[in-house]
Order: structure tokens, then sequence, then C-alpha cells
């Protein structure tokens, strides 16, 4: 599964740098995330819950993250197992570009299910992944905005 999207995101690229890196802000982003954990400069550990058509399930999961592309982007790896419901690995390229007070930001994603998961069929699963991803970003975008008028 693949997902491509570019978001323009109203601050500017070092406050969104800076944002995707604060672990605060992404537990409050990630849809169905009940603890985001810090365990180093480069690694996240994750407990999230996530309802895929019949199929809820809480995911464990670690995510690796590549910063020598910063502050013009980083790419990311992951992994999550969610128990009988299945598994997921994958990662992310992500690119931040500076256009005026405004950051564009670019993401390149892939991803592999197995299990329960992989049964739903390609179009659910993309689906989801996809208002998910939007999710994401809207919170994203909303806090930084509050940021910014505060």
């Amino acid at each position: 599964m693949e997902l491509k999207d570019e978001i323009v995101i109203n601050a500017p690229k070092e406050q969104v740098y800076a944002a995707l890196n604060d672990p605060e802000i992404l537990q409050k982003c990630i849809p169905g995330c009940e603890e985001l954990i810090q365990n180093s400069d480069t690694e996240l550990e994750a407990k999230i819950v996530l309802k895929v058509g019949p199929v809820k399930a809480r995911f464990s999961g670690d995510v690796q993250l590549d910063k020598s592309g910063a502050p013009d982007g980083f790419s990311l790896t992951g992994q999550g197992n969610g128990g009988t419901a299945g598994h997921a690995k994958g990662g992310a390229d992500v690119t931040l570009v500076a256009d005026g007070d405004t950051t564009i930001l670019t993401y390149d994603a892939k991803a592999q299910i197995g299990g329960k998961l992989a049964q739903l069929g390609s179009r659910l699963i993309q689906s989801t992944a996809k208002k998910l991803a939007a999710k994401f970003f809207k919170s994203f975008a909303a806090i930084l905005d509050a940021e910014k008028s505060d």
C-alpha cells in the first residue's frame, strides 16, 4: 500500500519540523494514540488503538527516525503488532519546503500488513489509511495554527 500527499501548513518550516519531533504534539495528532514514548532522539515507541472495518486492535510499535536530511526532511521506518488482528510495517519520507510564512509538507509512505487486517481487502485498508492520515494532518495543522495565534 502506498500513500502520497502534499499539505500546506500555516507555519514556518522550523516550527513545523520542531512540532514533527515533539512527542506531545504527535500523540495529540495520531488517531487512537494512547501512549508515545521517546526513547532517544531517533527512536519512538507507541501504543495505538485502531478500528479498521470490523477489526479493532491495540497496536504496539517502534519507529526509527533518520534525521540526516533535517530540517528539510526526514525518513522514518516502523513496525507494529496488533496481536491476532495482525501486524504492519512500513516507512515514509517527509519533505518540508518553506513557502513564505507557510510550509509545504510532502510525504511518500509505504506499508505492508498481515494477519486479519490483510484479509479485509486493499480498498478498505487504503481508504482507512487515507482517512487516518488526513485526520493526523488536520489535527497537526490546527495545533500549529493555535500556537501561532497565542
